[in-house]
């Protein structure tokens, strides 16, 4: 898959991320799946808007940040969960 690129297969959730996460000022924003976002609106750009030509992206980010948000609940806990 080509969406699937050679740093695609690193964990959203790292220990580095994390701590760029937790010790970020409240007022920064920090997205462990830019990479994949940004590679999705390359693809747009390149066919000219054309979402059918992209999904592959489309879902290497949704994968992604399924991924991260699954991961930061575990580690929170949660009293639903």
């Amino acid at each position: 898959m080509a969406a699937e690129g050679g740093s695609s297969s690193k964990d959203p959730w790292s220990k580095e991320v994390k701590s760029k996460f937790e010790s970020k000022p409240k007022s920064a924003f920090l997205d462990p799946c830019q990479e994949a976002a940004n590679r999705s609106i390359r693809c747009l750009n390149r066919n000219d808007g054309d979402r059918t030509l992209c999904t592959d992206y489309f879902e290497a980010y949704r994968a992604c940040k399924k991924e991260w948000t699954e991961k930061r609940k575990k580690e929170r806990g949660s009293w639903f969960s």
